[in-house]
């Protein structure tokens, strides 16, 4: 193989990889958000499942959540549920007559693991910029004849996005690295791209060169996220 083909070959794994970011990041951010209105609700009946249910998710490594969500429907199952995900892939493939989806099923398995472990993080995040804010700025709200939600949406959420956007850059930027974990059940991201190829041509350097993938992707974002932090400098807290 030469490198234009290479290139190539790992364009189309990245594209996997970063259909599994986005899908992530646009699901898992409104989770996340109600994860910790659930965690802060006044309702012991919602908060404490809620806190349960966050403090296990964090506590399971990324990758045992993967296989559990891919493995579980089968073991709970009566039979009929028996490798769900894999016959998803089965009948996408027999829908399309492409084995390009035989991954399909697989890939909701991952993307489902994602966007919870995901949600969970960004709900503590968004809990702790919530709560940073004082008690006082509420009550100023109340007493200029704003409601609870006016005062959450023309007071608070501005101070709440300025101090949430350094930890929340942080966990997208660890987002675009685990996206690697999905080659764990076989999902055709850049990684396991990289290594069917240096097992196909006896070739080691693509999976190195990989890496200047996760690189220019990281650093795009950096400036971006960059940018956004520069613009809410204005709104000091």
């Amino acid at each position: 193989m030469d490198f234009v083909t290479i290139t190539k070959t790992l364009l189309e794994g990245f594209g996997i990889s970063c259909l599994l970011f986005a899908g992530t990041l646009l699901l898992a951010t409104p989770l996340g958000l109600l994860f910790s209105f659930c965690s802060m609700s006044k309702l012991k009946v919602i908060r404490i499942p809620s806190k349960i249910f966050i403090w296990v998710v964090r506590g399971i490594p990324l990758m045992l959540f993967i296989f559990l969500i891919y493995y579980l429907p089968g073991l709970i199952g009566d039979g009929n549920m028996v490798n769900l995900f894999d016959k998803l892939d089965l009948e996408a493939t027999i829908a399309s007559g492409s084995r390009e989806l035989l991954w399909y099923g697989r890939f909701l398995a991952v993307l489902i693991a994602f966007v919870v472990n995901y949600a969970c993080y960004f709900s503590e995040i968004f809990r702790g910029g919530i709560e940073s804010i004082s008690q006082g700025q509420y009550e100023a709200g109340y007493v200029l004849g704003m409601t609870r939600t006016q005062v959450f949406f023309r007071v608070v959420l501005k101070q709440v996005v300025k101090r949430i956007v350094p930890p929340f850059s942080n966990e997208i930027i660890t987002l675009v690295k685990d996206t690697a974990l999905a080659n764990a059940i076989a999902i055709p991201e850049i990684i396991f791209t990289a290594k069917k190829m240096a097992n196909s041509a006896a070739l080691i350097w693509p999976i190195f060169y990989s890496a200047v993938f996760y690189l220019i992707f990281v650093g795009v974002l950096t400036l971006v996220l960059g940018r956004i932090e520069k613009r809410l400098s204005y709104f000091k807290v």
